[in-house]
């Protein structure tokens, strides 16, 4: 019987995966790169795989350099099917740049803004 397999499907549980943003080029996409180590099939070496994931960052929060972590989604688009979840750890040029805005913001007087 089909009963016997040890898979179980859990509905609502989506895909979730943590890698390194790549590019931010694109509006409210994101270029994420994920990094795993597989053993090879036949010679049981351990193998580095990369690939790169489009997902869609709606606040455009992310920076390059950032670890997210990003989820399975809809297709968004021709290309996205991931979108942010999270942004686990920030690069240090990207913690500067958030610190620089921050403070360039903070010296503009309420003339200037307008």
């Amino acid at each position: 019987m089909a009963e016997a397999t040890n898979i179980e499907k859990v509905p609502g549980q989506r895909k979730v995966l943590v890698g390194q943003v790549v590019s931010t080029k694109m509006a409210k996409t994101i270029v994420v790169e994920v990094h795993r180590q597989k053993a090879h099939p036949l010679y049981r070496r351990v193998v580095k795989r990369t690939k790169k994931f489009y997902a869609h960052d709606e606040e455009q929060t992310a920076r390059t350099g950032d670890f997210v972590r990003i989820e399975e989604t809809r297709p968004l688009s021709k290309l996205k099917r991931w979108t942010l979840k999270e942004i686990v750890k920030r690069s240090a040029l990207a913690a500067a740049a958030i610190a620089a805005e921050t403070a360039a913001a903070a010296l503009k007087t309420p003339e200037q803004a307008s």
